[in-house]
């Protein structure tokens, strides 16, 4: 039976679309046929983000009204061939995007995929309740921040009340030299003020910035790339190892590098 995670968050901007598109690319690099959907209806970039946007003929919504069949919606990677992108829709009948419809596009994507993720849209409200319809997994991603704290955690309680008994925790942008200095909450005290299981901690690195704006996923140089790839082996070893985004904040040379970091 497929995994079928839906990637949400409750605040906007918290970098849930670059999380899933990379995780996508490093779960089909572990082997999985992975499947990537965004029902950010409107708002959408996820094909953006993957460098495919001007190879989109369908989306989602042409598959929910019959326009064409859920595989003719595909975009495959093109560096990862098990890796497939459904896309969304600037424009859409509204009348047509119902829970039940994005129920079924995810039930027929199970039968080809190993693993479905599901691009969320920000918010608490239908959209919302009409992306988590069919998944039975969800991460949610959260930063260091009180207002996206607070914001996980009404959307944490919304996935128990719509019966996702597996909720896992990813925290993002995390500065492991403000968590040394003590500015910043370590990950253990967020996962449990938040009382859910973290399965990945992912360094704030300027090279995500810079790959999202070029269409493509992170290389494996940059820090970024290495957590979310211990992610992906979590996901497939039923692993929680956490990536430690203080360690070369760490000893003598990092206290430098700390005390340089805070003048900047």
């Amino acid at each position: 039976m497929a995994k079928t995670i839906v990637i949400t968050s409750g605040k906007g901007g918290v970098g849930k679309t670059t999380l899933c598109a990379n995780l996508g690319n490093s779960l089909a690099s572990l082997g999985f046929r992975v499947v990537l959907v965004d029902v950010d209806i409107g708002l959408n970039n996820l094909d953006v983000i993957m460098g495919v946007e001007n190879q989109v003929v369908f989306d989602l919504t042409d598959v929910i009204e019959n326009k064409c069949r859920t595989k003719q919606a595909l975009i495959q990677d093109f560096n990862q061939p098990s890796l497939y992108i459904m896309p969304s829709a600037h424009a859409y009948n509204k009348s047509c995007i119902t829970a039940t419809n994005i129920r079924k596009v995810i039930k027929d994507l199970e039968t080809y995929f190993d693993i479905v993720l599901v691009d969320c849209p920000a918010g608490i409200d239908e959209p919302f309740k009409r992306a988590i319809a069919g998944c039975n997994e969800a991460m949610v991603v959260v930063t260091p921040h009180v207002s996206s704290m607070r914001d996980a955690d009404k959307v944490i309680t919304l996935l128990k009340a719509n019966n996702i008994k597996t909720i896992n925790l990813i925290i993002n942008r995390m500065r492991g030299d403000m968590v040394l200095d003590k500015d910043m909450l370590p990950p253990d005290e967020i996962e449990n003020i938040l009382s859910t299981p973290l399965i990945g901690v992912v360094p704030e690195d300027d090279k995500v910035s810079v790959s999202s704006m070029f269409g493509c996923v992170l290389q494996d140089n940059s820090e970024a790339y290495q957590s979310i790839n211990l992610i992906a082996q979590n996901l497939k070893n039923g692993t929680r190892k956490i990536y430690d985004c203080s360690h070369k904040y760490k000893g003598i040379f990092g206290k430098v590098k700390r005390a340089i970091k805070r003048r900047v």
